[in-house]
């Protein structure tokens, strides 16, 4: 009986503590909900974050990548400086209002707020971070849906634009690797596909990357290698190309199809080539090998068209034949199915084939060639005073 009575007095004594901790989660909370209006109020805050282009796309999601592992797949990016921007400005109590190039705005009670809406990636990041009375106004560089990670470079900006907030509040901020971790598992929880992490790095850290995937038991789950230094930067802008075919990209489909048919056993030894085609590409780019690299380029897009035709449009396929026919390589960007293709080869090349995919692009509304130039500094953040 004594026993009873001391674990009962002892219980009491944990259901008062965890009142008292809750209770004090609340005030916190409240008190955090004050000063993040308070700061939102007194200055606009502004973060950005770079696109990407990318080759071995796919395999940096685990369903590839965990059964793959004794292959070491890797995911070659290269962050550019198309954009993406998200300032913060104040709204009304309670209040979530998110604006954004090539979509109509939409407002939301916080706790009311739909993830499964055009954007309601941004929208989970708010509930995330309890961010209410705020207006998200988002501007991309990119065209909309363009294949090259738009959207989740803007969830790495606005992970990073709270974060910010966050530490003039007394928070310890997120580093960058923590930004993109959360920025892609808040994803991840909205998508209905698998989400890979290769677009929420680039964003963050900028420049050009190999991640390798390994298998994250007890230790990250990625490797990384910058592949091309800062200093080269400028020489590489010379022998890239990148051309936005006019049409929003429904990547959806196609990765949705690869995962089936890897998951149902089809078309493993094609992978296991994409991994060895990625591999000799990130070598061959380390040593500016641009002959090899694009030759490479062009075997791996060729095995994705033999498991999705659909890969390209008419006007896809046309910019890749042409890239073949004038010694280039040239790949879909993100998972293909429209957006963006970008090309890579010696500068006398590439000078060749831009005004014939200049031509090209001529025949659609919309379709046009992009800027490409190298981003070197990922994600930034600031208040405007």
């Amino acid at each position: 009986m004594t026993g009873d009575r001391s674990q009962r007095t002892e219980n009491r004594g944990q259901k008062l503590k965890d009142r008292i901790k809750i209770q004090d989660l609340s005030r916190n909370t409240q008190r955090a909900t004050h000063t993040f209006k308070n700061i939102v109020e007194s200055h606009p805050i502004e973060a950005s974050a770079p696109c990407r282009i990318d080759m071995g796309g796919t395999l940096d999601i685990s369903t590839f990548y965990y059964p793959l592992r004794h292959l070491s797949p890797c995911t070659v990016n290269m962050a550019i400086d198309l954009r993406t921007r998200v300032r913060l400005l104040p709204y009304e109590k309670s209040m979530v209002k998110i604006s954004s190039k090539g979509f109509i705005s939409a407002e939301y009670h916080l706790d009311e707020s739909p993830f499964d809406h055009p954007l309601g990636l941004m929208f989970a990041i708010s509930a995330y971070f309890r961010a209410e009375g705020v207006h998200i106004d988002i501007n991309s560089s990119s065209p909309p849906r363009s294949a090259l990670g738009g959207s989740s470079a803007a969830a790495v900006a606005l992970v990073g634009a709270f974060s910010y907030i966050f530490e003039q509040m007394g928070v310890k901020p997120l580093s960058r690797l923590q930004i993109a971790l959360l920025a892609q598992a808040l994803e991840a929880s909205v998508a209905d596909v698998p989400c890979g992490l290769q677009d929420q790095l680039a964003a963050v850290y900028g420049g050009v990357t190999a991640w390798t995937w390994q298998e994250g038991v007890g230790k990250p789950y990625f490797r990384k290698k910058v592949i091309v230094r800062k200093k080269s930067f400028k020489d590489l802008n010379r022998h890239l190309l990148l051309a936005y075919c006019g049409v929003p990209h429904e990547s959806k489909d196609i990765n949705k199809k690869w995962v089936r048919q890897f998951l149902s056993g089809k078309n493993r030894e094609l992978w296991a080539e994409i991994v060895a085609c990625t591999q000799k590409f990130a070598e061959a780019l380390h040593a500016l090998n641009f002959k090899d690299a694009s030759v490479l380029m062009n075997r791996e897009v060729a095995i994705r068209r033999k498991m999705t035709p659909e890969v390209f449009d008419d006007v896809g396929e046309e910019l890749v034949d042409s890239a073949l026919k004038n010694n280039c390589g040239a790949r879909f960007t993100g998972a293909g199915g429209g957006g963006c293709i970008w090309a890579l080869g010696k500068i006398e090349d590439i000078d060749n084939l831009k005004g014939i995919w200049e031509k090209v692009l001529s025949s659609r509304k919309d379709a046009r060639l992009l800027d490409v130039t190298i981003d070197s500094e990922g994600l930034l953040c600031n208040i405007h005073k």
